[in-house]
């Protein structure tokens, strides 16, 4: 155990050793021993206190004690491969994760940075880093359908988890060196929403299509509707209360109490609500997403038009709001992308008059869409 030497002043001073440091000849170079070895510089950790009693002494040398079992734990964690690393990271973390977030972080752990998952934390540095980085950016990517190397999107996700894990166990590195891939700037050239309507109109998927084109909500929080929780005032407005997220095939329900801008309640259209009354199950939308997504491509394929992901849909929704000049407060809270001071203080005016007028604005737009194809039919 270290021990505290008093001194002239009274205080109490133990010191510890902390770490060795290479002796520079006056050129710069490094100086070496008889035996050829660099020399090294023992490098002490002082703790004091100014209490002059054996007190002070205790609490100097107790200080000296935690310094140099912290070190000697953070020596031995550094002997941990990076694999081993994040696992116990995730271990640590999971509790207060989402399943989603978790299942992202073992798949990046199984196909990220494979070249230095082996690596051991303590050989890790900037170096190593950069190389890593290039090599990962020019990994070929695994999702099937699709050919060529990983989006620069995905790399910037993965060394978020990397440099999460690496701060945990202080490693030291100097993340400015390292160049992350830039994310290319894509227009998305989206299609007009009556191309949308008219490629999915009286299919099997026509109302989760105009419950994320027309009302903004997202593919999670459809497949969480259910008739006895979701629909309001005899079915005239539509709330959502809790989404479904499907991870690893499995489908998991989740609070949206946790995510107070996505906690919502809008206007239900006449006619998505007419689609709704014709389901006979309780969840609005028993389809699973994959499912949606695959026949929503076919169709708008079938119909001549361009696919898009589901989610776009939204993008959809965000288009026509601003072409109608939707004001940003009211956009957002139909979208769900406020922030939580924007959402807590508007939300009990969700259906103030100027709201209102918003949702008939964008209700009499679709309503248009679908009269003018209605008419094409007949």
């Amino acid at each position: 155990m270290p021990t505290a030497r008093k001194l002239p002043s009274g205080s109490w001073r133990c010191q510890v050793y902390s770490h060795s440091v290479p002796v520079f000849n006056s050129d710069g170079s490094i100086a070496l021993d008889s035996n050829g070895e660099p020399k090294m510089k023992r490098m002490y950790e002082s703790f004091t206190s100014d209490d002059p009693t054996k007190r002070g002494k205790a609490e100097a040398e107790m200080m000296a004690l935690e310094f140099s079992l912290n070190k000697k734990k953070r020596n031995s964690s550094r002997d941990l491969t990076l694999l081993e690393a994040i696992d116990n990271y995730i271990k640590i973390k999971e509790p207060v994760l989402s399943k989603a977030t978790v299942s992202g972080y073992v798949k990046i752990r199984k196909y990220a940075f494979q070249n230095l998952m082996t690596t051991k934390l303590k050989d890790i540095d900037t170096d190593v880093l950069i190389t890593a980085v290039s090599l990962e950016s020019a990994r070929k990517t695994t999702q099937k359908g699709k050919d060529g190397i990983i989006s620069a999107k995905t790399v910037r996700n993965e060394f978020g988890l990397l440099t999460a894990v690496l701060n945990y166990y202080d490693v030291d590195y100097n993340e400015k060196r390292i160049t992350l891939p830039k994310i290319p700037d894509k227009k998305i050239a989206l299609p007009e929403p009556d191309q949308v309507f008219k490629a999915v109109k009286r299919t099997d998927i026509e109302l989760p299509v105009l419950l994320a084109m027309w009302l903004s909500f997202t593919a999670s929080e459809i497949a969480g509707l259910t008739k006895s929780e979701s629909l309001l005032d005899d079915g005239k407005y539509i709330a959502i209360n809790e989404v479904v997220l499907t991870i690893d095939g499995k489908e998991y329900k989740k609070d949206t109490g946790k995510q107070p801008k996505r906690q919502r309640v809008l206007r239900l259209p006449e006619y998505i609500k007419d689609l709704i009354d014709e389901v006979c199950t309780d969840r609005i939308v028993p389809m699973p997403a994959n499912t949606i997504y695959r026949k929503l491509k076919r169709y708008l394929v079938k119909a001549g038009v361009a696919p898009i992901t589901f989610h776009q849909l939204r993008h959809i929704n965000a288009s026509i709001m601003h072409l109608l000049n939707v004001p940003d407060i009211y956009a957002q809270d139909r979208g769900g992308w406020a922030t939580n001071h924007i959402m807590h203080k508007n939300y009990t005016h969700a259906f103030s008059r100027e709201r209102m007028a918003v949702d008939n604005a964008i209700d009499n737009y679709f309503v248009e869409i679908m009269q003018h194809e209605m008419q094409h039919d007949i």
